[in-house]
Protein backbone atom coordinates (compact mmCIF):
# COMPACT_ATOMS: atom_id res chain seq x y z
CA UNK A 1 0.00 0.00 0.00
CA UNK A 2 1.49 3.33 -1.05
CA UNK A 3 -0.02 6.05 1.11
CA UNK A 4 0.96 8.81 -1.24
CA UNK A 5 -0.68 8.95 -4.57
CA UNK A 6 -0.68 6.94 -7.73
CA UNK A 7 1.11 6.59 -10.71
CA UNK A 8 1.17 7.26 -14.22
CA UNK A 9 2.90 4.87 -16.31
CA UNK A 10 2.52 4.43 -19.91
CA UNK A 11 4.30 2.49 -22.42
CA UNK A 12 6.44 0.25 -23.06
CA UNK A 13 6.38 -2.22 -25.62
CA UNK A 14 9.22 -3.68 -27.38
CA UNK A 15 10.21 -4.82 -29.91
CA UNK A 16 7.73 -2.47 -31.55
CA UNK A 17 7.43 0.59 -29.31
CA UNK A 18 4.50 2.91 -29.85
CA UNK A 19 5.39 6.16 -31.60
CA UNK A 20 4.54 8.42 -28.64
CA UNK A 21 4.31 8.23 -24.87
CA UNK A 22 0.54 8.41 -24.97
CA UNK A 23 -0.73 5.77 -27.32
CA UNK A 24 -4.19 6.05 -28.87
CA UNK A 25 -6.67 3.29 -28.08
CA UNK A 26 -6.63 0.39 -30.48
CA UNK A 27 -9.31 0.40 -33.14
CA UNK A 28 -12.46 -1.34 -32.01
CA UNK A 29 -11.18 -1.72 -28.47
CA UNK A 30 -14.24 -0.36 -26.71
CA UNK A 31 -17.75 -1.64 -26.82
CA UNK A 32 -20.50 0.15 -28.69
CA UNK A 33 -23.19 -2.38 -27.90
CA UNK A 34 -25.86 0.30 -27.70
CA UNK A 35 -25.19 1.30 -31.29
CA UNK A 36 -27.08 -0.13 -34.21
CA UNK A 37 -23.91 -0.24 -36.32
CA UNK A 38 -22.61 -3.73 -37.15
CA UNK A 39 -19.90 -5.02 -34.83
CA UNK A 40 -16.35 -5.01 -36.20
CA UNK A 41 -14.68 -8.39 -36.67
CA UNK A 42 -13.02 -9.86 -33.61
CA UNK A 43 -9.31 -8.95 -33.47
CA UNK A 44 -6.56 -11.35 -34.41
CA UNK A 45 -4.55 -10.50 -31.30
CA UNK A 46 -5.17 -11.68 -27.74
CA UNK A 47 -7.50 -9.73 -25.52
CA UNK A 48 -6.22 -6.86 -23.43
CA UNK A 49 -6.27 -7.41 -19.68
CA UNK A 50 -7.06 -4.89 -16.96
CA UNK A 51 -5.96 -5.95 -13.47
CA UNK A 52 -7.68 -4.03 -10.68
CA UNK A 53 -5.89 -4.58 -7.39
CA UNK A 54 -7.99 -3.73 -4.32
CA UNK A 55 -6.05 -3.86 -1.06
CA UNK A 56 -7.31 -5.73 1.99
CA UNK A 57 -10.61 -7.38 1.03
CA UNK A 58 -11.11 -11.03 1.92
CA UNK A 59 -13.94 -13.55 1.75
CA UNK A 60 -15.37 -13.53 5.26
CA UNK A 61 -18.29 -15.12 7.03
CA UNK A 62 -21.64 -13.41 7.32
CA UNK A 63 -22.36 -11.92 10.72
CA UNK A 64 -22.18 -8.83 12.87
CA UNK A 65 -18.39 -8.73 12.58
CA UNK A 66 -18.58 -8.31 8.78
CA UNK A 67 -19.52 -4.81 7.57
CA UNK A 68 -19.96 -6.18 4.03
CA UNK A 69 -22.91 -8.30 5.17
CA UNK A 70 -26.13 -6.60 4.09
CA UNK A 71 -24.54 -4.20 1.62
CA UNK A 72 -25.76 -6.15 -1.42
CA UNK A 73 -22.74 -5.22 -3.52
CA UNK A 74 -22.42 -6.95 -6.89
CA UNK A 75 -18.68 -7.44 -6.38
CA UNK A 76 -18.00 -7.38 -2.63
CA UNK A 77 -20.96 -9.21 -1.06
CA UNK A 78 -19.08 -12.48 -1.27
CA UNK A 79 -19.16 -14.77 1.75
CA UNK A 80 -17.76 -18.13 2.79
CA UNK A 81 -20.01 -21.08 1.94
CA UNK A 82 -22.02 -19.12 -0.63
CA UNK A 83 -21.85 -18.92 -4.40
CA UNK A 84 -22.14 -15.28 -5.50
CA UNK A 85 -24.28 -14.18 -8.41
CA UNK A 86 -21.84 -12.03 -10.34
CA UNK A 87 -23.05 -9.69 -13.08
CA UNK A 88 -21.43 -9.49 -16.54
CA UNK A 89 -21.04 -13.30 -16.52
CA UNK A 90 -18.28 -12.96 -13.98
CA UNK A 91 -16.44 -15.90 -12.46
CA UNK A 92 -14.99 -16.30 -8.97
CA UNK A 93 -11.76 -17.98 -7.93
CA UNK A 94 -11.31 -18.17 -4.15
CA UNK A 95 -7.63 -17.38 -3.77
CA UNK A 96 -5.21 -18.48 -1.04
CA UNK A 97 -3.14 -15.71 0.55
CA UNK A 98 -1.16 -17.74 3.09
CA UNK A 99 1.44 -18.96 0.57
CA UNK A 100 2.37 -21.95 2.73
CA UNK A 101 3.97 -19.77 5.41
CA UNK A 102 2.72 -19.44 9.00
CA UNK A 103 1.44 -16.10 10.20
CA UNK A 104 -0.99 -13.48 8.97
CA UNK A 105 -0.75 -12.63 5.26
CA UNK A 106 0.73 -9.18 4.67
CA UNK A 107 0.85 -6.52 1.98
CA UNK A 108 4.46 -6.55 0.75
CA UNK A 109 4.69 -10.29 0.26
CA UNK A 110 1.13 -10.64 -1.01
CA UNK A 111 1.47 -7.87 -3.57
CA UNK A 112 4.86 -9.15 -4.74
CA UNK A 113 3.29 -12.58 -5.27
CA UNK A 114 0.44 -11.06 -7.28
CA UNK A 115 2.73 -8.94 -9.46
CA UNK A 116 5.42 -11.56 -10.12
CA UNK A 117 4.09 -15.09 -9.63
CA UNK A 118 6.92 -15.61 -7.11
CA UNK A 119 6.06 -16.98 -3.66
CA UNK A 120 7.39 -13.91 -1.90
CA UNK A 121 6.64 -15.14 1.63
CA UNK A 122 8.60 -18.33 0.97
CA UNK A 123 11.39 -16.30 -0.64
CA UNK A 124 12.07 -14.34 2.57
CA UNK A 125 10.74 -16.94 5.01
CA UNK A 126 7.90 -14.83 6.42
CA UNK A 127 5.02 -12.53 5.61
CA UNK A 128 6.15 -8.90 5.35
CA UNK A 129 3.84 -5.94 5.94
CA UNK A 130 3.93 -2.52 4.30
CA UNK A 131 6.68 -1.96 1.78
CA UNK A 132 8.96 -4.41 -0.04
CA UNK A 133 12.36 -5.36 1.38
CA UNK A 134 15.49 -5.40 -0.82
CA UNK A 135 14.91 -9.05 -1.74
CA UNK A 136 11.30 -8.36 -2.67
CA UNK A 137 12.36 -5.32 -4.68
CA UNK A 138 14.77 -7.53 -6.58
CA UNK A 139 11.99 -10.04 -7.30
CA UNK A 140 9.77 -7.21 -8.55
CA UNK A 141 12.57 -5.82 -10.71
CA UNK A 142 13.35 -9.18 -12.29
CA UNK A 143 10.01 -10.98 -12.48
CA UNK A 144 7.20 -8.42 -12.59
CA UNK A 145 4.28 -8.95 -14.93
CA UNK A 146 5.40 -5.78 -16.71
CA UNK A 147 8.84 -7.27 -17.40
CA UNK A 148 7.36 -10.56 -18.60
CA UNK A 149 4.96 -8.88 -21.01
CA UNK A 150 7.43 -6.29 -22.28
CA UNK A 151 9.76 -9.18 -23.18
CA UNK A 152 6.92 -10.55 -25.33
CA UNK A 153 6.44 -7.22 -27.09
CA UNK A 154 3.29 -6.26 -25.21
CA UNK A 155 2.23 -2.72 -24.38
CA UNK A 156 1.78 -2.24 -20.63
CA UNK A 157 0.81 0.67 -18.38
CA UNK A 158 0.02 1.65 -14.81
CA UNK A 159 -3.18 3.69 -14.66
CA UNK A 160 -2.73 5.46 -11.31
CA UNK A 161 -1.99 9.17 -11.17
CA UNK A 162 0.96 10.51 -9.17
CA UNK A 163 1.90 14.03 -8.16
CA UNK A 164 5.17 15.55 -9.29
CA UNK A 165 5.91 16.40 -5.65
CA UNK A 166 5.75 12.76 -4.68
CA UNK A 167 7.97 11.59 -7.50
CA UNK A 168 10.56 14.30 -6.90
CA UNK A 169 10.67 13.68 -3.15
CA UNK A 170 12.13 10.20 -3.71
CA UNK A 171 10.47 8.68 -0.64
CA UNK A 172 12.40 6.10 1.34
CA UNK A 173 9.52 3.64 1.36
CA UNK A 174 7.65 2.87 -1.87
CA UNK A 175 4.92 0.38 -2.66
CA UNK A 176 5.28 -2.83 -4.61
CA UNK A 177 3.30 -1.37 -7.49
CA UNK A 178 5.62 1.64 -7.66
CA UNK A 179 8.74 -0.52 -7.59
CA UNK A 180 7.38 -2.80 -10.33
CA UNK A 181 6.50 0.12 -12.60
CA UNK A 182 9.72 2.02 -12.02
CA UNK A 183 12.04 -0.94 -12.56
CA UNK A 184 10.16 -1.84 -15.75
CA UNK A 185 10.78 1.65 -17.12
CA UNK A 186 7.17 2.77 -17.18
CA UNK A 187 6.25 6.44 -17.29
CA UNK A 188 4.34 7.61 -14.24
CA UNK A 189 1.05 9.29 -15.02
CA UNK A 190 0.70 12.79 -13.58
CA UNK A 191 -2.11 15.16 -12.65
CA UNK A 192 -2.16 16.50 -16.22
CA UNK A 193 -3.04 12.99 -17.34
CA UNK A 194 -5.70 12.78 -14.64
CA UNK A 195 -7.30 16.02 -15.86
CA UNK A 196 -7.30 14.69 -19.44
CA UNK A 197 -8.90 11.38 -18.47
CA UNK A 198 -5.67 9.45 -19.09
CA UNK A 199 -5.17 8.40 -15.47
CA UNK A 200 -7.24 7.54 -12.39
CA UNK A 201 -6.60 8.58 -8.80
CA UNK A 202 -6.20 5.81 -6.24
CA UNK A 203 -9.48 6.90 -4.63
CA UNK A 204 -11.05 7.31 -8.14
CA UNK A 205 -13.07 10.37 -7.01
CA UNK A 206 -10.04 12.71 -6.65
CA UNK A 207 -11.22 13.74 -3.16
CA UNK A 208 -7.93 12.64 -1.63
CA UNK A 209 -6.12 15.12 -3.87
CA UNK A 210 -8.64 17.90 -3.38
CA UNK A 211 -8.40 17.60 0.42
CA UNK A 212 -4.64 18.09 0.12
CA UNK A 213 -4.95 21.26 -1.92
CA UNK A 214 -4.37 19.96 -5.44
CA UNK A 215 -6.32 21.74 -8.15
CA UNK A 216 -8.25 18.87 -9.66
CA UNK A 217 -11.97 18.34 -10.22
CA UNK A 218 -13.98 15.82 -8.28
CA UNK A 219 -14.84 12.77 -10.36
CA UNK A 220 -17.92 10.60 -10.12
CA UNK A 221 -17.29 6.83 -9.88
CA UNK A 222 -18.97 6.31 -13.26
CA UNK A 223 -16.71 8.79 -15.02
CA UNK A 224 -13.57 7.36 -13.41
CA UNK A 225 -14.61 3.83 -14.35
CA UNK A 226 -15.17 4.84 -17.95
CA UNK A 227 -11.78 6.56 -18.05
CA UNK A 228 -10.06 3.45 -16.74
CA UNK A 229 -11.79 1.19 -19.28
CA UNK A 230 -10.81 3.48 -22.16
CA UNK A 231 -7.22 3.64 -20.96
CA UNK A 232 -7.04 -0.14 -20.65
CA UNK A 233 -8.45 -0.62 -24.15
CA UNK A 234 -5.34 0.99 -25.62
CA UNK A 235 -2.86 -1.39 -23.99
CA UNK A 236 -2.33 -5.12 -23.79
CA UNK A 237 -2.03 -4.94 -20.00
CA UNK A 238 -3.08 -2.26 -17.51
CA UNK A 239 -2.79 -2.24 -13.72
CA UNK A 240 -4.86 -0.08 -11.38
CA UNK A 241 -4.38 0.00 -7.60
CA UNK A 242 -6.93 0.99 -4.92
CA UNK A 243 -5.80 0.83 -1.29
CA UNK A 244 -8.36 2.84 0.71
CA UNK A 245 -10.12 -0.39 1.67
CA UNK A 246 -7.08 -1.59 3.61
CA UNK A 247 -6.62 1.76 5.29
CA UNK A 248 -10.24 1.69 6.46
CA UNK A 249 -9.75 -1.79 7.85
CA UNK A 250 -6.76 -0.66 9.92
CA UNK A 251 -8.55 2.21 11.65
CA UNK A 252 -8.36 2.01 15.45
CA UNK A 253 -11.91 3.30 15.80
CA UNK A 254 -14.07 0.26 15.03
CA UNK A 255 -17.29 2.24 14.72
CA UNK A 256 -15.66 4.65 12.27
CA UNK A 257 -14.18 1.77 10.27
CA UNK A 258 -17.62 0.13 10.04
CA UNK A 259 -19.25 3.40 9.00
CA UNK A 260 -16.62 4.18 6.34
CA UNK A 261 -16.84 0.64 4.94
CA UNK A 262 -20.59 0.96 4.54
CA UNK A 263 -20.12 4.31 2.80
CA UNK A 264 -17.16 3.41 0.61
CA UNK A 265 -18.08 -0.03 -0.75
CA UNK A 266 -21.21 1.21 -2.61
CA UNK A 267 -19.09 3.89 -4.30
CA UNK A 268 -16.41 1.34 -5.18
CA UNK A 269 -19.13 -0.93 -6.54
CA UNK A 270 -20.35 1.88 -8.82
CA UNK A 271 -16.77 2.38 -10.05
CA UNK A 272 -16.26 -1.31 -10.87
CA UNK A 273 -19.63 -1.55 -12.58
CA UNK A 274 -18.77 1.48 -14.73
CA UNK A 275 -15.50 -0.14 -15.78
CA UNK A 276 -17.29 -3.29 -16.88
CA UNK A 277 -20.05 -1.38 -18.66
CA UNK A 278 -17.50 0.65 -20.65
CA UNK A 279 -15.24 -2.30 -21.48
CA UNK A 280 -15.85 -4.51 -24.49
CA UNK A 281 -15.83 -7.86 -22.72
CA UNK A 282 -15.84 -9.71 -26.05
CA UNK A 283 -12.31 -8.40 -26.55
CA UNK A 284 -11.10 -7.45 -23.09
CA UNK A 285 -10.68 -9.20 -19.77
CA UNK A 286 -11.01 -7.51 -16.38
CA UNK A 287 -9.49 -9.20 -13.33
CA UNK A 288 -10.09 -8.00 -9.77
CA UNK A 289 -8.06 -9.36 -6.85
CA UNK A 290 -6.69 -8.52 -3.42
CA UNK A 291 -3.59 -9.36 -1.36
CA UNK A 292 -5.11 -10.37 1.99
CA UNK A 293 -8.25 -10.06 4.05
CA UNK A 294 -8.94 -7.14 6.39
CA UNK A 295 -12.02 -5.00 5.84
CA UNK A 296 -14.39 -8.00 5.98
CA UNK A 297 -13.76 -8.53 9.72
CA UNK A 298 -14.35 -5.50 11.94
CA UNK A 299 -13.56 -7.48 15.09
CA UNK A 300 -9.84 -6.96 14.46
CA UNK A 301 -7.62 -4.13 13.26
CA UNK A 302 -5.24 -6.59 11.64
CA UNK A 303 -5.35 -8.75 8.57
CA UNK A 304 -7.22 -12.03 8.39
CA UNK A 305 -6.42 -15.55 7.25
CA UNK A 306 -9.36 -15.50 4.85
CA UNK A 307 -8.94 -16.21 1.15
CA UNK A 308 -9.56 -13.34 -1.25
CA UNK A 309 -11.84 -13.22 -4.26
CA UNK A 310 -10.24 -13.14 -7.68
CA UNK A 311 -13.02 -12.09 -10.03
CA UNK A 312 -12.71 -12.44 -13.80
CA UNK A 313 -14.90 -10.91 -16.49
CA UNK A 314 -14.66 -11.10 -20.27
CA UNK A 315 -13.16 -13.38 -22.84
CA UNK A 316 -10.46 -14.96 -20.65
CA UNK A 317 -12.61 -15.27 -17.54
CA UNK A 318 -12.86 -19.07 -17.76
CA UNK A 319 -9.08 -19.40 -17.99
CA UNK A 320 -8.43 -17.02 -15.10
CA UNK A 321 -11.01 -18.65 -12.83
CA UNK A 322 -9.72 -22.14 -13.56
CA UNK A 323 -6.06 -21.18 -13.21
CA UNK A 324 -6.00 -19.02 -10.08
CA UNK A 325 -5.86 -20.80 -6.74
CA UNK A 326 -3.14 -18.75 -5.03
CA UNK A 327 -1.81 -15.19 -5.30
CA UNK A 328 1.13 -16.65 -7.22
CA UNK A 329 -1.23 -17.72 -10.03
CA UNK A 330 -2.44 -14.25 -10.98
CA UNK A 331 0.52 -13.18 -13.13
CA UNK A 332 0.93 -16.55 -14.92
CA UNK A 333 -2.77 -16.71 -15.75
CA UNK A 334 -2.74 -13.21 -17.27
CA UNK A 335 0.37 -13.98 -19.29
CA UNK A 336 -1.32 -17.14 -20.58
CA UNK A 337 -4.50 -15.25 -21.42
CA UNK A 338 -2.57 -12.68 -23.46
CA UNK A 339 -0.86 -15.54 -25.29
CA UNK A 340 -4.32 -16.78 -26.32
CA UNK A 341 -4.21 -19.94 -24.23
CA UNK A 342 -7.67 -21.01 -23.16
CA UNK A 343 -9.28 -17.82 -24.42
CA UNK A 344 -12.80 -18.26 -25.71
CA UNK A 345 -13.22 -17.78 -29.43
CA UNK A 346 -15.59 -15.88 -31.75
CA UNK A 347 -19.23 -15.88 -30.89
CA UNK A 348 -18.54 -15.51 -27.20
CA UNK A 349 -15.20 -13.82 -26.81
CA UNK A 350 -11.92 -12.65 -28.26
CA UNK A 351 -9.79 -14.49 -30.75
CA UNK A 352 -6.51 -16.03 -29.62
CA UNK A 353 -3.32 -14.91 -31.31
CA UNK A 354 -2.54 -16.73 -34.49
CA UNK A 355 -6.04 -18.07 -35.01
Amino acid sequence: MDNSLELDSETVASPSPRPSSESPPRSGALSSSRSSAPSPPLPLYPSSVLLIFIDGVGIGKRGEQNPLDGLDSDFFSIFQGEQPRLPFKGRLAATDTRLGIEGLPQSATGQTAILTGVNAAKLIGRHLHGYPSPRLKQALAEHSIYKKLIAEGRSVTFANAYTTNYLESRPRFVSCTTVAAKTAGLRFRLLEDLAAGRAVSHDFTNRFLIERGFQVKECEPEQAGGNLARLAAGHDFTLYEHFITDRIGHLRDRELSWKLTREHIPSLTRFIRAVLEAADLDRQTVVITSDHGNIEDASTRGHTMNPVATLAFGCASALIAARVRSLTDVTPSIVEALAGKGVETPGSACTPSGS
